[in-house]
């Protein structure tokens, strides 16, 4: 038994006006979101890459300078180790522990690299060393744009979160996406982190 043209376009008419509905009533935001986050969470890791990365030339030009200065380029060297030996990828963000295990390394290095510019003050030689002040100058850029990637990830976050914790963003959660979870937002680790540091050159 064949269906009439009719019926058939009235078939396709409804297919078309339910596609339209489910496209804009937020279906795909969650997992549209959710992408965001990771790679917003990509742009952290970046420049905290692209930190690690100018440390052993840092470290380098100050030894030239301030050889003595042992305990202070040990510590650097060892908590950039630290922060970079934590494995970290997309799973990270699903785990609440390695995401602090990750930031509080993260805040060490941070810590330590105030110490060794504080050491710059003791070496006028250093302080006006053109490797030292393009070093300096390309590590203070890189401490603003992890500051930037930092909140561009929180941002990311509580938007994810938000879809699916309010209307319709509920709905489609329980009924196509429960196994995404809410994700844990940026905290800060380090002691006294809310007062900023004062690094002077």
């Amino acid at each position: 038994m064949t269906q009439s043209p009719k019926r058939i376009y009235w078939q396709l008419s409804l297919l078309v006006v339910l596609a339209a509905f489910l496209s804009g009533c937020g279906i795909n935001n969650i997992p549209t979101y959710d992408e965001q986050v990771k790679s917003a969470w990509s742009q952290v890791e970046n420049q905290y890459q692209r930190r690690s990365d100018l440390i052993p030339n840092l470290v380098e030009t100050v030894k030239g300078f301030a050889a003595q200065e042992q305990e202070t380029l040990t510590a650097v060297i060892e908590a950039r180790s630290k922060a970079t030996s934590i494995q970290v990828d997309e799973s990270i963000l699903n785990n609440p522990q390695k995401l602090k295990q990750f930031q509080q390394a993260q805040g060490e290095l941070s810590s330590a690299l105030s110490r060794l510019m504080a050491v710059s003050e003791r070496y006028p030689d250093l302080k006006s060393n053109q490797n030292f002040l393009a070093l300096q100058s390309q590590l203070e850029g890189t401490e603003n744009r992890i500051a930037v990637a930092r909140r561009d990830f929180i941002q990311a976050v509580e938007q994810y979160n938000t879809e699916i914790r309010t209307f319709p963003g509920r709905i489609w959660h329980s009924l196509m996406y429960s196994d995404m979870p809410l994700r844990e937002n940026f905290e800060a680790t380090a002691e006294n982190a809310e007062d900023a540091p004062s690094v002077e050159f």
